[in-house]
């Protein structure tokens, strides 16, 4: 005869038991990441710089000794069109050309997308930015301090 309290199944306890477990490793997953996601982002916008400089230099030899910003790069093919406005892969670039110089820029959109801000001259070597204010909406976090200006291992 089959006894009628033969419940089958999860008592409340050893549900929340679960629940706490999951929690625990949802806790320590999440910042690694995010922090695997900011070193994605980062190590691409300094790819970005990279084909930044190509394109300068490229552009220099066709614009008779003149670098260009980052429209002039679009329009003469040298640069996707993606680059005229969005940001890429959680940064924005921009570069600033003046005759025989230019100075490229890569600055994080959030405080998710890259813990630093990057630039690049005409030397074509990356290096941390020195700035020490208006870094997106990171609020100049992004600026590392004792690496500022240093080139980018």
């Amino acid at each position: 005869m089959a006894c009628m309290n033969d419940n089958r199944g999860f008592s409340l306890l050893e549900l929340l038991i679960v629940v706490a477990i999951i929690l625990i490793i949802a806790t320590i997953a999440i910042p690694n990441l995010v922090r695997s996601h900011q070193a994605a982002d980062e190590a691409a916008a300094v790819s970005t710089l990279r084909a930044i400089n190509t394109a300068e230099v490229t552009y220099l030899s066709s614009a008779v000794g003149n670098y260009g910003t980052l429209g002039d790069l679009v329009a003469a093919g040298l640069l996707d069109s993606r680059f005229s406005g969005a940001s890429v892969s959680g940064y924005s670039f921009a570069v600033t050309a003046s005759g025989s110089n230019y100075t490229a820029a890569a600055m994080p959109t959030s405080a998710n997308s890259g813990r630093y801000a990057y630039f690049s001259l005409p030397d074509a070597v990356i290096r941390y930015s020195t700035a020490t204010s208006g870094c997106g909406s990171t609020g100049g976090t992004c600026f590392p301090s004792g690496m500022s200006g240093q080139p980018v291992q």
